[in-house]
């Protein structure tokens, strides 16, 4: 009969060593001050440990050596480091908890209380499935930072934008209508479908068009153009997408700088695009002047001028409602 995995089990088969040294030895093995390799630690997201709590393995060692070498060899720096250390631990944080629960989801039955057995089976799946994870992971990413890359060279002026960090981008928000309510005559299971068919619909269509999908907020995205005309098919495709699913969506949409940070985008822009996301009826999509003028005269769009309102924080504003023709 099978057992109950372990957690010493589930660390072994993802970890590969066992621990074996306290946070103070692994520094000194390393050569890596102590102060940086809790802070280190602290940005990957994982609890400060006593002094004694033997928690580390040889891969933390070798981990903490190649950060040594990229500190000597340059161009980083401790504040440069500490940044992409928590790049790396919050986006694989995520990654891994909905990839543990796509996994979950997969192999046990959720109508029924899982036995040892099931759990077993699941720990089993995964030590299949692992190295064509790991690997197709790594051609991800780096393909995205090839994506990334070509993207900065494609909107950006080298000396000026990037180095001062700002982009000039179209911005849009993509809001699902009457979700409060939809939440309450849904149950959890149907919430999530609900959710996950939104954004995995939304992402679809970003990706087509060649935008780049900044953040799902559960029932709204957020997303980014290179330039105005394919934030607006976006928009529309956008639209007719979820409209098709069941729901309907409003958009917002607005072009300008904005502030890179964290994978995120911050600024004025994104603060309008929000606001015109709010002034938006259902399965409209309402835009400001810079992106409407834009995409005046553009193959299969219509641009119709509304009335100035008010946006909160941003004083009065000209809106337009972006239409197929």
């Amino acid at each position: 009969m099978a057992r109950r995995p372990t957690a010493e089990q589930i660390e072994h088969l993802f970890v590969g060593t066992s621990p074996r040294y306290t946070r103070i030895e692994v520094a000194e093995l390393a050569e890596v001050p102590q102060e940086l390799t809790e802070r280190i630690w602290r940005a990957l997201g994982f609890a400060t440990l006593a002094d004694d709590a033997v928690a580390f393995t040889d891969a933390d060692v070798a981990a903490l050596r190649r950060v040594k070498a990229m500190l000597e060899d340059g161009p980083l720096d401790e504040r440069a480091v500490i940044r992409m250390t928590r790049a790396i631990g919050q986006t694989t944080a995520r990654l891994a908890q909905w990839q543990a629960e796509i996994m979950i989801g997969a192999v046990l039955d959720r109508e029924r209380q899982p036995t040892d057995a099931d759990l077993a089976a699941v720990l089993e799946a995964s030590r299949r499935l692992l190295p064509d994870f790991e690997q197709v992971l790594v051609h991800v990413w780096r393909a995205q930072l090839a994506a990334a890359g070509t993207r900065l060279l494609a909107t950006t002026d080298l000396t000026e934008e990037i180095v001062s960090n700002r982009l000039t981008l179209a911005v849009g928000f993509a809001d699902l209508v009457s979700f409060t309510q939809l939440s309450r005559e849904l149950d959890e299971h149907g919430l999530a479908e609900l959710v996950e068919g939104f954004e995995s619909r939304a992402s679809d269509v970003i990706a087509a068009h060649g935008g780049r999908l900044v953040k799902t907020l559960g029932d709204e995205v957020l997303f980014t153009a290179a330039d105005p005309r394919t934030a607006a098919s976006i928009a529309l495709g956008l639209v007719d997408a979820i409209r098709a699913y069941g729901p309907e969506v409003r958009v917002g949409l607005a072009h300008g700088p904005v502030v890179p940070m964290m994978g995120d985008v911050f600024g004025t822009t994104v603060n309008l695009a929000a606001r015109l996301t709010a002034i938006a009826r259902p399965g409209t999509i309402i835009a400001d002047g810079e992106l409407a003028e834009a995409v005046a005269g553009a193959p299969g769009v219509m641009v119709h001028r509304m009335r100035r309102r008010p946006a909160r924080g941003l004083g009065m504003v000209q809106p337009y409602v972006l239409r197929r023709a």
